[in-house]
C-alpha cells in the first residue's frame, strides 16, 4: 500500500503567515485555538503562497475538495477562505473548472498586507516605543539593525 502524502501547517502566532509543509507520517495541525477563524488562515496561507510563487497569474488554485483533505478541515469551511479571496479579486472562477490566481493578486495581496497588517504592527510598535520613551530616530535604528539582521540569515 503507497504511503500518501500529509500535510500540517505550523503557525507560531496570529500575526504571522501559516506556512505549509509536507511530510510523510504527520497529522495536519492547524491554529483551532486562537480567536483567527480557519477559513482566514487558509486565505493567508494561500495568499502566502501567491506572494512567494507557488501559484502563478492565471494558474489554477487548490479546489476546496484538496485543502479539505489537506487540512483536515470541512470543505465548506475551504470554500469560505477560496470564495473571500475571489471577493478581493485575488482569485477568480472559471465555471465548471476552479478557481485561478488573477493577474493582480500579488499586488492586491501586497496592497492589502500593507495597509492592514503592517500599519496595525507598526502602530503598536510605536505606542510601545513612546512608553518606553525611545526617540524616533533610536526606533529608526533599532527597524534598521533588524532589517539588516534579517537579509544577513541572523534571525
Amino acid at each position: 500500500m503507497q504511503e500518501r502524502e500529509k500535510y500540517y501547517i505550523l503557525h507560531y502566532n496570529t500575526s504571522a503567515p501559516i506556512q505549509l509543509v509536507k511530510k510523510r507520517g504527520d497529522s495536519l495541525k492547524l491554529q483551532t485555538d486562537g480567536t483567527k477563524p480557519i477559513y482566514i488562515q487558509i486565505s493567508e496561507w494561500l495568499e502566502t503562497e501567491i506572494l512567494m510563487g507557488h501559484f502563478k497569474c492565471d494558474e489554477k488554485i487548490y479546489s476546496q475538495y484538496k485543502l479539505a483533505e489537506m487540512f483536515n478541515i470541512n470543505p465548506a469551511t475551504a470554500a469560505k477562505g477560496l470564495n473571500l479571496l475571489a471577493d478581493e479579486g485575488i482569485l477568480y472562477d472559471k465555471r465548471g473548472i476552479g478557481k485561478f490566481v488573477s493577474s493582480d493578486a500579488s499586488k492586491i495581496i501586497k496592497d492589502k498586507r500593507k495597509n492592514q497588517l503592517l500599519t496595525g504592527l507598526i502602530q503598536d510598535v510605536v505606542s510601545e516605543a513612546n512608553y518606553l520613551q525611545i526617540t524616533e530616530e533610536e526606533l529608526i535604528d533599532m527597524i534598521k539593525t533588524v532589517n539588516r539582521d534579517t537579509k544577513e540569515g541572523k534571525q
